[in-house]
């Protein structure tokens, strides 16, 4: 840093109206500094927050494929047993045929369940950036804290700029009760001077 650079800094510290808190464009400064690091930090919980649903989306997609194939056979199967059911004469072939369904539909849901089982488990883990993005989001609203009251005070050392426009016509017209609206002779007056 020049010594010009370290005198303008030494004599920011040392205003009046500080009382030993650092002066705004200081604070300011170190702000600026933390800026990039902070960005870049976002923009890597954006990328896992964008990857973690994408994951689970896809799994939640193969679950649902996973549970209308059960959903199906279930259905199948319940058919079959009620028409069985129903039937005068139940050979030992037929209910032999229907427990060998019933066991491969009781095989199928619990090999359903343990891919649900896993899926949820991969769910979870999908969810693990959540802990980093509170970490980061923390600090960029720590900084951005840190920043308000040295804004202000800065800002309260400036006078705003003078405004072009004239005053009166900065207010809002306000409600246009009957009695201060335009009047449709009026409002054709004004179309036909526009050659309307």
């Amino acid at each position: 840093m020049s010594v010009v650079g370290s005198e303008a800094q030494t004599s920011m510290h040392q205003q009046p109206g500080y009382h030993g808190a650092e002066h705004p464009a200081v604070v300011l400064q170190k702000v600026v500094q933390e800026l990039p690091d902070a960005c870049e930090r976002l923009a890597y919980v954006r990328q896992m927050t964008e990857q973690a649903a994408t994951t689970v989306l896809g799994l939640v997609d193969t679950a649902q494929e996973n549970a209308e194939q059960v959903r199906r056979q279930g259905h199948d199967l319940s058919d079959s047993l009620s028409r069985m059911a129903a039937a005068p004469e139940l050979s030992v072939e037929r209910a032999r045929a229907m427990l060998k369904l019933c066991a491969a539909y009781a095989a199928t849901a619990a090999g359903f369940a343990e891919r649900e089982k896993s899926l949820h488990t991969e769910i979870m883990m999908a969810q693990g950036f959540q802990d980093l993005s509170g970490q980061v989001i923390n600090k960029v609203i720590g900084m951005l804290e840190r920043a308000e009251k040295p804004l202000e005070h800065l800002l309260a050392d400036f006078d705003p700029p003078a405004s072009d426009v004239p005053a009166d016509a900065q207010t809002l017209a306000g409600v246009q009760t009957p009695d201060k609206a335009l009047q449709q002779d009026d409002v054709d007056d004004l179309l036909a001077s526009l050659g309307f």
